[in-house]
């Protein structure tokens, strides 16, 4: 789950702006593209929205995301939809005095408070570029989890930067304390170095698989050599048997045991996958 927040934008809150007490209107996401160089599409929510709808339970209003604290579900959204600056809320908070959500309402009447937020996954995204300009993320569909008001929007402080390769690998970095302009020029950069291929270099999930099979690899070889140890401690000493029968066992050579195979067929399969993965 991702945390997305911009300016809010509240258009009526309380009776004395024409709406009903405790309720608030407000575009809680925009369509222009944010200081991370993401850039939501309109027709990003619908499916969601409609998702939520069908469902018959209304999207949640948190309080900066406090989901782990009941007392921070601070209300409701009553309609949603999106129109061409974005996606639109009306949505009823909780008033009963000496609530948090009674306070939280009285900072957005007074406009104490001027961020919304909400979390979400990307379900279809893509990056764009541009000839004329810098590249983009493009979100093009979502799932909304809830909606709220912040003091501070998570993504001036932290942000989540997801880079992708060419072949579909993603690394994620927690970018603190950069402008808009240094975040824009990490990830290019970042893009970039994962895009070129040099030699036979790994993918990040790659990598990570390899590393997995040299774990195993290792653990297989322990086991053969400790099995082959067992074996030379628990033969017993023969006892002595004719000469002729000493030739005849001289002659018939002793194979690996069954274990002893199995183990190295093992290591066969996973040579062949990390030859696979380096390809």
């Amino acid at each position: 789950m991702r945390i997305k927040s911009c300016p809010v934008r509240i258009k009526a809150a309380g009776e004395h702006e024409g709406t009903d007490e405790g309720t608030f209107e407000a575009i809680v996401a925009a369509y222009n593209l944010d200081s991370v160089g993401d850039k939501i599409t309109p027709g990003a929510f619908a499916d969601t929205i409609a998702a939520w709808q069908k469902s018959g339970d209304p999207i949640p209003v948190l309080w900066s995301h406090m989901s782990h604290d009941p007392e921070y579900h601070i209300g409701e959204v009553l309609e949603a939809e999106e129109r061409p600056e974005g996606l639109w809320v009306k949505a009823r908070i909780d008033t009963e005095p000496g609530t948090k959500a009674a306070q939280v309402y009285k900072l957005l009447k007074g406009r104490r408070v001027t961020q919304f937020s909400f979390a979400y996954d990307v379900e279809e995204g893509a990056w764009v570029d541009q000839k004329d300009g810098e590249g983009y993320y493009e979100l093009r569909k979502l799932k909304l989890y809830e909606v709220g008001p912040t003091l501070i929007g998570a993504n001036q402080a932290t942000e989540l930067l997801d880079v992708k390769s060419a072949d579909g690998a993603t690394m994620r970095i927690a970018v603190e304390g950069a402008s808009a302009a240094q975040t824009e020029e990490l990830r290019q950069a970042l893009t970039g170095a994962m895009a070129a291929k040099a030699g036979r270099t790994l993918s990040a999930k790659n990598e990570e698989r390899v590393r997995e099979i040299g774990r195993i690899a290792k653990e297989l070889l322990d086991s053969l050599s400790s099995s082959t140890d067992d074996e030379e401690k628990a033969t017993p000493v023969p006892p002595e048997t004719p000469s002729s029968q000493q030739s005849a066992a001289k002659e018939a050579p002793a194979g690996p045991s069954p274990a002893s195979l199995r183990l190295q067929s093992d290591l066969a399969a996973l040579a062949a996958e990390v030859s696979s993965l380096t390809d």
